[in-house]
């Protein structure tokens, strides 16, 4: 063999050989294959009902227990049907999968991986979003970094939470959702069967426990108390339920508005003003030292 041979064979690389998988890794591999395909095989077995769906939407979309849930409110990001319609909506349909997985977490650089997906196992028809969420959440225009651990979790959920109901919606019929929230609208409106003027005052009272006043809903509504109409309602029940999950606060959503008593009342509990005397001529000081008291009309206090 010649001295160049010999050079090549020793500057060329062995081959590299991946690490052949661990009989774990191939047994967890086949063991989704399987699931996958007996659940697929299970829906094409018992396909779906769709009588049976839209009268079990319609029963649910009447209770007032689902319709109060059914829709959320949150500032400069909208309003819409929320995610436990979502996942109710998924039960009835049948043969639908759905969930949200956490796939990395980075503490050092505050980031992880969400996958949020819907698979609806009759059709074949999937739909699935993997995206970064930051370890940090907005208060008053600023980000703020997660530490805990446990609000890095509730954070990744929340989140993830929203990305499936996208993904449900995505792959259930539209004529199925779009009538299910306007049944939950009507359930709204309608109520418990209470008349309308004790539901505003139900909703009065609510409010009030946690700070707002009639004011302040009248003027967000741009209507008298008395003028309140049942969508009215509905529509602060919405709110009303945003701000107890924290999606939306009250100051928000109701400005404070100080009355005309309320700046009577201030003013006469203010302090009077107290005359405070006089501030001394200025005084300038020349090159000595010494300080020379500023007359009226004379040179220095000019």
């Amino acid at each position: 063999m010649s001295t160049s041979q010999r050079a090549i064979e020793r500057v060329t690389p062995a081959a590299v050989v991946p690490p052949a998988a661990t009989q774990t890794t191939a047994v967890e591999q086949a063991r989704a294959v399987a699931e996958v395909a007996a659940a697929v095989q299970v829906a094409q077995q018992n396909p779906r009902d769709m009588g049976r769906a839209w009268a079990e939407m319609k029963a649910a979309c009447g209770r007032l227990g689902l319709a109060s849930r059914a829709f959320y409110s949150v500032r400069n990001r909208g309003s819409g049907p929320s995610v436990h319609l979502a996942r109710e909506l998924a039960r009835i349909w049948g043969n639908l999968d759905h969930g949200v997985h956490e796939l990395h977490r980075d503490d050092e650089r505050g980031m992880s991986e969400i996958r949020a997906y819907a698979w609806d196992q009759q059709t074949n028809v999937r739909s699935s979003r993997t995206f970064q969420v930051p370890h940090a959440r907005m208060s008053n225009g600023q980000r703020k970094p997660l530490v805990d651990l446990q609000d890095v979790y509730l954070n990744n959920q929340n989140i993830g939470a929203r990305a499936v109901r996208e993904a449900i919606f995505t792959v259930l019929p539209a004529d199925f959702v779009a009538e299910a929230q306007d049944l939950c609208r009507q359930t709204i409106e309608r109520g418990d069967g209470k008349p309308l003027v004790d539901r505003v005052t139900d909703m009065v009272t609510a409010f009030a426990g946690i700070g707002v006043r009639v004011l302040q809903i009248e003027d967000r509504l741009g209507r008298k108390r008395g003028q309140w109409t049942a969508a009215d309602v509905a529509d602060l029940g919405v709110v009303f339920q945003s701000i107890r999950r924290g999606e939306l606060s009250v100051d928000d959503e109701f400005p404070a508005r100080v009355t005309g008593d309320e700046i009577t009342a201030q003013a006469a509990a203010a302090p009077a003003a107290v005359e405070q005397p006089a501030a001394p001529p200025p005084t300038t000081q020349d090159a000595w030292g010494d300080v020379e008291v500023a007359q009226p009309g004379s040179r220095a206090g000019q």
